[in-house]
């Protein structure tokens, strides 16, 4: 009832919005325009400065202001011409991509108007769609008022701000997930399981700027256009990402006519793959669909090596070494609509689809081994698991152009909902040393579902105030409704006995937010203050013993500065290439559902896992100094230094399980010895550190891009009488190197040959009680442009050494473990890529010229 309720309000704010923004209709734009094939827009609309009404029937021509070549002396081409609409619109389409255009406008009894501006949006890829506003034409003899028009900032890879990154040119990742494109970009680094860190912290992800219940494994890389990275985000975005954004956007073009690529691959282990993306725009729709399908069969290797200590002296040995076949299919269709109502307002309504099915096989071998390193016993241990989801994405977006260039307002809703379930079965066994049978074959049977609902809406104003200054405003409200049940029973001679590993639970989460910045400019330096402000509260209950566990933020007024979250950035263009930045943001980390759940999970019997009910979420201040400098051959160089103060961090903390719990297990077969992974909040956590990036082009035809983050951690935590405090340094360092052959001979098969190589590399890095360990990987891929740039054909190896092994040290007075972990071994893949489009391409044939659907 509350979503409902939500949408109709939301309706009503957008109702309001065409109410008092358009007082006249904007009529279906069907004049005769010249034009020629392209895929860039230009709208306006002339009024009259003494009332500021639609002037009808003005004359607008548009020219290419081009300089020759040879004398360098600019000429006018004229390449479209219209008369306004009764309200004074004008819309031209398929636009070439010029550098500079003339607009020249003329009308009995005014004033005639000529502007050059430029007209590139330094993305070839791209189409540009600029939004003149409204155009005032003074009567003859009266002076015409300024009017400013901003020209569009290029679209920069690595910005002071954030980087982007364009996925079309990582070959390594051609065929694979979002998690193979994350290792290709700075700053981001992946673990064994799939996390992602930014600068060795949790980001928030995003897909098209709002949250997801995908992992990035189940997003296929081919259906992503770029990634956004956003370091220290301003108040304009989600107070809980603390760790910085990623923001995923999705493939969606709007160019004429009908146009998509499909492509299929193939790869060693067993990896296969499809996918396609097909658009469609004509009039005031634009229609867009793409599908995606894999299969993928490969191995999973981990060992550990432990010593069982007593007050810090070594009593035996234990090594475990695992081996997981997984089996993975996965499928999804996401569809949408635009529908362009007028020069103005924009509607898109999408829907995703997303289907997984999952299998797990895994064989643990154990050793338990005496003081002496003889052998005691051995244990195997065997798991047959599956998992299936469903996961599912409604989205309404709404877009208001303003006639003041920039202005806008941007409403949307965005539903997330699906459920999973899953079944797993572990048998557990040990052995004498002789290899007779230790005891009865324990045996567990697990069950589970879930069900997951979020509801998310949005409202962002922006309003220009003059040439360097700006407001922006906007509300969010967020709703996510959780519930599960998971059942554990030990099965004894066929009699069932259930296990306190049942957890059946459910909680909701909400996270209400409003925010507000001002953008302005004092003498040459440059600033953006913000101000945002957050209510957010969690509560779970535990629905077999009525537990109930959480958190509200604030929890009371005199907490008030817990729910306020300021920015503040400062810039100064130090010439035309050189630019410095200071920003400043406070930032929260509230612990997620599997944080705070006090479930045990055994799936690891020697290292099991439990959630902390108690605990609270984490505060951050962050302060970065940037400096960027573009180069004359469109090179580019970012530094970074940073510094970060986290207070109540949230911790990881090992420790053996008590006598107690053991108690509670046994049925399950978990060892005495075993290690309880759990969180805490530390008392705080400090990071310094430098980041160094540059993307430089060695000739026409060879670019790197290197770069090194070099940073140091401070950790102060204590557990009961325990101090966990630990700080060192650590740092990383990756590289991408692209290089293209150029024959010039279309026949030749080096003709167009793309290579790229990357290569990573993380030094050890302290935790609170020991050390991640180094580690290094590298892949390799080469691509074949085909088919005149119509199709390509990718071959690619990941980790390329067969080295990429992910290993972390646990040292305490109880215990010492190192434990190494591959998620994949090298793998091999094939993939071949296909465009097609045709811009004359018409679903709804055209009536002697004057169909209102062909009016775009």
């Amino acid at each position: 009832m509350k979503y409902l309720f939500l949408f109709f309000s939301l309706s009503l704010i957008v109702n309001n919005s065409f109410a008092q923004i358009d007082k006249e209709p904007l009529p279906a734009i069907d004049a005769d325009v010249i034009q020629l094939k392209s895929s860039n827009t230009l709208i306006g609309k002339v009024v009259d400065i003494q009332n500021n009404k639609g002037l009808e029937a003005a004359s607008v021509q548009l020219f290419a202001h081009i300089t020759d070549s040879v004398t360098h002396q600019t000429k006018d081409s004229l390449i479209a011409a219209m008369l306004t609409k009764a309200n004074g619109d004008f819309h031209f389409t398929n636009i070439p991509g010029f550098k500079n255009i003339r607009l020249k406008i003329s009308s009995v009894g005014f004033s005639n108007y000529d502007h050059i501006f430029p007209y590139e949006n330094g993305n070839v890829d791209q189409p540009v769609q600029k939004d003149l506003g409204n155009i005032v034409m003074s009567r003859q003899n009266e002076k015409l008022q300024g009017i400013t028009i901003v020209a569009e900032r290029p679209a920069l890879k690595m910005g002071i701000d954030k980087k982007i990154f364009d996925v079309d040119k990582s070959l390594t990742s051609k065929g694979g997930t979002a998690i193979d494109i994350m290792k290709n970009i700075p700053s981001v680094s992946v673990d064994v399981d799939g996390n992602i860190e930014l600068r060795n912290s949790s980001p928030t992800i995003f897909i098209d700027g709002r949250p997801t219940i995908l992992t990035l494994d189940q997003i296929a890389s081919d259906d992503i256009e770029r990634i956004e990275i956003i370091t220290n985000p301003s108040a304009k975005y989600d107070a809980s990402s603390t760790g910085g954004i990623i923001n995923i956007i999705l493939k969606k073009n709007k160019r004429h006519g009908l146009n998509g690529i499909v492509s299929v691959s193939g790869g060693i282990p067993e990896d296969y793959s499809g996918n396609a993306n097909l658009n469609l725009r004509q009039g005031k729709f634009n229609f867009f669909v793409s599908g995606h399908y894999s299969y993928s069969n490969n191995d999973s290797r981990s060992r550990s090596f432990r010593q069982n200590k007593n007050n810090g002296i070594v009593e035996d040995y234990f090594n475990q070494h695992s081996l997981n076949n997984r089996v993975r299919r996965f499928s999804s269709i996401r569809g949408g609509v635009d529908f362009f109502m007028d020069n103005r307002n924009t509607f898109t309504l999408s829907q995703g689809f997303v289907d997984g099915r999952f299998g797990n096989n895994e064989d643990q071998d154990q050793e338990y081994m005496t003081i002496e390193n003889e052998l005691e016993k051995t244990g195997l241990r065997t798991s047959d698991s599956h998992f299936e989801f469903k996961r599912n994405n409604s989205q309404l977006l709404y877009t208001h152009k303003f006639p003041k260039d920039g202005e806008k307002l941007d409403a949307s809703v965005n539903v997330n909902y699906g459920n999973v379930s899953d079944y797993s079965s572990i048998l557990n066994s040990f052995y004498n040393p002789d290899g007779t049978l230790q005891g009865e074959v324990n045996k567990v049977e697990n069950s589970g579902a879930n069900n997951n609902n979020q509801v998310t809406t949005k409202i962002d104003f922006v309003n220009p105030l003059g040439e360097d200054k700006k407001l922006e405003a906007g509300v969010r409200s967020y709703f996510n409704n959780y519930e599960s049940y998971f059942n554990s029973f030990s099965v004894n001679n066929q009699v069932e006995t259930k296990l306190p590993l049942s957890n059946n639970y459910k909680y909701s989460e909400s996270v209400q937010a409003a925010y507000i910045t001002y953008t302005g400019k004092l003498k040459s330096i440059g600033y953006q203050a913000g101000l945002r402000g957050e209510y957010s509260k969690f509560t779970g209950t535990l629905i077999d013993s009525a537990r109930k566990f959480g958190y509200e933020y604030p929890s009371s007024i005199k907490n008030i500065w817990d729910a306020l979250f300021p920015s503040l950035y400062l810039s100064k263009k130090l010439n035309e290439t050189d630019e410095i930045q200071l920003n400043y943001s406070r930032r929260i980390r509230r612990p997620d559902f599997w944080q705070l759940n006090p479930f045990i999970d055994i799936n690891d019997p020697l290292n099991i896992q439990q959630g902390n009910p108690q605990l609270q979420p984490e505060f951050t201040n962050s302060l970065e100094f940037n400096y960027s400098k573009t180069f004359k051959d469109n090179s580019n160089f970012l530094g970074v230094i940073y510094y970060r103060n986290t207070r109540g961090d949230i911790t990881r903390y090992s420790d053996t399980i008590s006598q107690a719990q053991f108690q509670q297990l046994q049925n399950a077969a978990v060892d005495p010895n075993a290690i309880l992974n759990t969180f805490i909040n530390s008392q705080s956590v400090n990071r310094i550190g430098v980041e160094l990036t540059l993307q430089q082009k060695l000739g026409k035809n060879f670019d790197v891009t290197p770069s090194v983050n070099l940073g140091y951690r401070k950790v102060n935590a204590k557990q009961k009488d325990l101090d966990l405090s630990n700080e060192g340094f650590n740092w990383s360092s990756k590289l991408t190197a692209n290089y293209k052959i150029t024959a010039g001979n279309e026949a030749s098969v080096f003709d167009k040959l793309g290579f790229q190589l990357t290569a990573d590399y993380h030094s050890p890095r302290v935790i609170p009680q020991g050390k991640r360990l180094e580690r290094f990987d590298a892949d390799f891929a080469m691509r074949k442009d085909l088919l005149k740039d119509k199709a390509s054909l990718t071959f690619s190896i990941n980790d390329l050494f067969n080295s990429q092994r992910y290993g972390v040290i646990y040292d305490t007075k109880d215990f010492y473990q190192e434990t190494y972990s591959r998620r994949l071994v090298r793998s091999f893949r094939l993939t071949f890529s296909y465009k097609f489009g045709n811009n004359e391409f018409s679903l709804f044939k055209k009536n002697n010229g004057n169909n209102d659907t062909e009016n775009d």
